[in-house]
């Protein structure tokens, strides 16, 4: 699959590594070229890098490893987006990490299908730290991603690269369930970094 991830910071990073691992075509896309050059000598195999629209136009999904605030920035840098699945793994939070400026009657996912309308965009990764994408650091322990979208083939694409990445897809429904899903982001990110866990838990819905 041809993958761009946009962003260099440590969700970029590591979505880059592990999707190179698991043989997918990457691009890395920074509005610093710069920092992508210098990911991809980092990652290596399988991986390209340069400006955010050079990334995004041979790639069939486009995974939006950025803060929420400066993901309407990247959207102009990005070009033509018609009919590119964008994976939003944004939380929407406050500047200290407590809160969301984004939620219940609207979410950081449908704020994004409204800046990009030609563009697929399905919700999900948001439950997961970047210290937990990589094989090594999960344990054995198969990690479930809650995935919200309102076109279906673009939550299928999705659905079968979270497996290949060894992550346990969950289909979550429509993209609105993107309000529901980010405050369980938030809630996470509590647990992870004001409870005392540490980065190291991700939530899973439990059938009985």
């Amino acid at each position: 699959m041809k993958v761009a991830a946009i962003g260099t910071g440590n969700m970029g990073a590591g979505f880059a590594q592990l999707l190179a691992g698991a043989n997918h075509e990457v691009t890395i896309g920074s509005r610093d070229p710069a920092k992508a050059a210098e990911l991809v000598e980092r990652v290596g195999k399988n991986v390209v890098g340069g400006g955010i629209a050079a990334a995004v136009k041979p790639a069939d999904v486009i995974i939006l490893a950025l803060p929420y605030g400066v993901i309407s920035d990247a959207l102009k840098d990005a070009g033509d987006l018609t009919g590119k699945v964008l994976v939003d793994i944004s939380n929407p939070v406050t500047a200290d990490f407590k809160g969301l400026v984004v939620g219940h009657t609207n979410s950081a996912a449908e704020e994004i299908q409204v800046l990009a309308p030609t563009a697929k965009v399905v919700k999900g990764f948001n439950t997961i730290f970047a210290q937990l994408l990589s094989h090594e650091t999960r344990n054995g322990k198969t990690l479930q991603v809650f995935l919200a979208a309102d076109d279906s083939t673009a939550k299928d694409t999705v659905t079968t690269l979270a497996k290949s990445l060894a992550f346990e897809p969950v289909d979550a429904g429509p993209l609105s369930n993107s309000r529901f899903i980010e405050p369980i982001g938030e809630m996470n990110i509590h647990f992870g970094f004001f409870l005392g866990w540490s980065p190291t838990g991700a939530p899973s819905w439990v059938r009985v």
